[in-house]
């Protein structure tokens, strides 16, 4: 059960409860599910109980409750807990556990760059403002994107866009115009203090700088952003998602291709033993399945709150996770190409697509090369 399929069933379980008279609320578009936070347990938790309690008139812990008897017993679900004011958290059958990672994997490499987007017809018109500043047009740019990435229709504008922002940093507005009374948000980060070291970055670097930082934060330049070691985050994801392109080329010459798969089985690396396998599977993976499974959630979020830095924090972590497990993804010495070294090259460009798909809301290049 993927995090999707999992969100699905939580709606499933607030349905039926509508239906059988149990709560009486409107079922939600989605119900988020992350990975537990302090205090939780279990595989995944939702907060859905908190999100329903008022309109239902009852209190999160009651409306937990119901949704947990509708949760125990559903197929792939092996128990349902719930914490706190009334957080619901779900461990999976663990005979399910390597469907999850196969499932994931599976979704992320079909949407493509498109993973964790959310096609959605009608609504209004959300009209993003900024002011003449290069902080606030570039956020004010990448919120749009973000947006439209949940299905949301935007419209841009700003009090002005200076040429030299649009030819080095690659900025564009629906409308360069003054504050109307439809503006619906006007986007006004902390400014930037000296604009000019910010452009000498270059495109990627400066966006990033720009980006990184939350909104009420200021934003450090300087020329470490462009230092290609591992103390850069930028150059960490971007050679992350460079390593994995490099990977799926050198399984290509090697006669093999992703082919999603399970990824429990230390041994099952090859059939030269399982003794030299074992050694190759990082404690990593769950990581990074759970950071694969939390990008639609981070989206989301990323576009709700308006804040870019979401998506280019997530955007590390992800790199982070993925890093150990590029080591044993490809066949070593003698072994030859094993249905683990496919799955483990599936995870690793699902890994890759997310990070290319992250960097180019966020308006940087994903490159094939480092």
């Amino acid at each position: 059960m993927t995090p999707v399929e999992l969100s699905r069933t939580v709606l499933h379980a607030v349905r039926r409860a509508v239906d059988a008279g149990e709560l009486s609320v409107a079922v939600p578009e989605r119900a988020v599910v992350t990975p537990p936070g302090p205090g939780g347990c279990g595989d995944y938790a939702t907060n859905v109980a908190l999100q329903l309690a008022r309109p239902a008139g009852q209190t999160p812990q009651r409306v937990a409750e119901v949704l947990r008897r509708r949760l125990v017993g559903v197929g792939g679900i092996a128990d349902v807990v719930l914490t706190g004011p009334g957080f619901i958290n779900i461990s999976l059958d663990e005979g399910d556990g390597g469907a999850v990672g196969v499932g994931l994997v599976a979704e992320v490499l079909r949407a493509g760059g498109r993973y964790g987007h959310v096609e959605r017809v009608g609504g209004a018109v959300v009209r993003l403002h900024c002011a003449r500043e290069v902080r606030a047009v570039v956020v004010g740019e990448v919120v749009g994107r973000l947006l439209r990435a949940q299905g949301v229709t935007v419209r841009t504008s700003a009090e002005g866009v200076e040429p030299r922002w649009a030819d080095v940093l690659g900025v564009r507005v629906d409308r360069v115009e003054s504050a109307s009374a439809e503006v619906s948000v006007n986007v006004r980060p902390v400014p930037v203090a000296d604009p000019d070291s910010l452009l000498a970055l270059g495109r990627d670097a400066g966006r990033w700088a720009l980006l990184r930082p939350a909104g009420h934060d200021r934003v450090r330049g300087g020329a470490e952003g462009l230092v290609q070691r591992e103390v850069n985050p930028l150059f960490r994801v971007r050679y992350v998602h460079a390593r994995t392109r490099a990977l799926a080329r050198n399984a290509a010459d090697l006669g093999f291709s992703a082919e999603p798969g399970a990824l429990g089985e230390a041994g099952a690396l090859g059939e030269a033993g399982a003794g030299a396998g074992a050694e190759r599977v990082p404690p990593a993976t769950p990581a990074t399945l759970a950071a694969l499974g939390d990008h639609p959630r981070v989206l989301a979020a990323a576009a709700e709150h308006r804040a870019p830095d979401r998506l280019a924090r997530h955007l590390v972590a992800v790199a982070d996770a993925a890093l150990p497990l590029l080591p044993g993804v490809l066949p070593r010495g003698g072994e030859k190409p094993s249905a683990a070294h496919r799955a483990r090259l599936a995870l690793a460009e699902a890994v890759g697509t997310v990070l290319a798909g992250g960097l180019s809301l966020l308006g940087i290049d994903a490159p094939d090369h480092i």
